[in-house]
């Protein structure tokens, strides 16, 4: 039988895009990874929902432009690149390009940038 998604194979539906809020990260969990989900700018972009430097979920952060400050400990992150802005984060977020397909959220899982276990 043949697949019915609308979407290619290869994309992951993550959520419905109109469940996402410009001033509030959505967390999604899927095969065991935490995603976080921002709508900025009419743009969606996917992150890890985890902080890099301790164990702050950033959907439960602030968003600040085109950052996420981590509610643990007050750490930034530039949302669309991943990259750290504030310290004490040093290290970058795992990001995923992001599609809207048919009303929903979708990602290749596969396609993280820096990719799983780099650096």
């Amino acid at each position: 039988m043949p697949d019915e998604s609308p979407w290619p194979s290869v994309w992951r539906d993550l959520c419905a895009a109109d469940a996402l809020d410009p001033a509030t990260p959505l967390r999604v969990e899927q095969a065991g990874t935490a995603y976080a989900v921002f709508l900025l700018d009419g743009a969606v972009h996917v992150t890890q929902d985890d902080c890099t430097h301790g164990p702050g979920s950033l959907a439960e952060g602030f968003v600040d432009g085109q950052e996420i400050e981590c509610p643990f400990h007050q750490g930034r992150f530039h949302i669309p690149t991943g990259r750290p802005t504030a310290p004490p984060c040093t290290i970058p977020l795992r990001i995923w390009p992001a599609r809207v397909i048919a009303g929903r959220v979708c990602i290749d899982p596969a396609a993280s940038i820096p990719p799983a276990g780099a650096g």
